[in-house]
């Protein structure tokens, strides 16, 4: 009797074990079909528009993927999932899964580059808390991260600051950062007929990746540069 309920359990977990081995499965073909297509739109921007995508020379995760490719690809993972828009403050500074502002596609996509952003702005504003608009004068890590305003603060100082305007499609690539009045975006490898990049953004009327670079006037535009160890 015992021989035969340790079969029934031993029956019980293999399709379990099945189960786990089929999703990790899917989910590595699915960052391998994402890895494709970012390779695919890099050669369609080579040979439509002459478009070079540069070399980056880090790779905070170490995944055999660019840091500008894993905060694009980062990026478009997190508006795939359509999430709520939700500008509420949170105490731990992040918002439940799900939910979010546009400030959350960049901490997001730089975390899929291997990068926690919260840590390292928190830490440029205490070493340099004349750069950043704080309430009151006083850091809150619970908000700081999340304000465009610091956004730009931080890639201003940390990061390449590239032109914006948008007569050379070869400067806008995959990967940079764009600030706007209120609002920051992630660039595409995507382009339209022009061959700007498409911007990756959580607006008040949803998550998406679109057309939109030129939607509204760009205030700053910046490449992300690895931080010293």
């Amino acid at each position: 009797m015992k021989s035969a309920n340790r079969r029934k359990k031993r029956g019980r977990r293999i399709p379990a074990l099945c189960l786990i081995i089929l999703l990790c499965a899917c989910g590595a073909l699915f960052a391998f079909r994402e890895r494709l297509r970012f390779g695919a739109f890099s050669a369609y921007a080579r040979l439509r528009f002459g478009v070079e995508t540069p070399v980056c020379p880090t790779d905070g995760d170490n995944d055999l993927l660019s840091d500008w490719a894993d905060i694009c690809l980062g990026a478009r993972a997190y508006v795939r999932t359509q999430p709520v828009y939700d500008s509420a403050y949170c105490a731990g500074g992040y918002p439940e899964e799900g939910r979010g502002v546009c400030a959350d596609v960049v901490w997001r996509a730089l975390r899929a580059a291997g990068y926690d952003f919260k840590a390292l702005l928190d830490a440029d504003v205490q070493a340099h808390p004349g750069r950043y608009a704080l309430t009151g004068g006083v850091p809150d890590p619970n908000i700081d991260f999340r304000r465009v305003v610091n956004l730009q603060a931080y890639f201003a100082a940390n990061c390449e600051t590239l032109p914006v305007q948008t007569a050379d499609p070869s400067l806008w690539q995959a990967g940079d950062l764009v600030i706007y009045e209120g609002h920051v975006a992630v660039c595409s490898c995507r382009r339209n007929g022009q061959g700007l990049s498409w911007i990756i953004h959580h607006t008040s009327h949803g998550a998406f990746e679109e057309d939109a670079l030129e939607s509204r006037p760009i205030l700053g535009h910046y490449r992300w540069v690895a931080p010293e160890e």
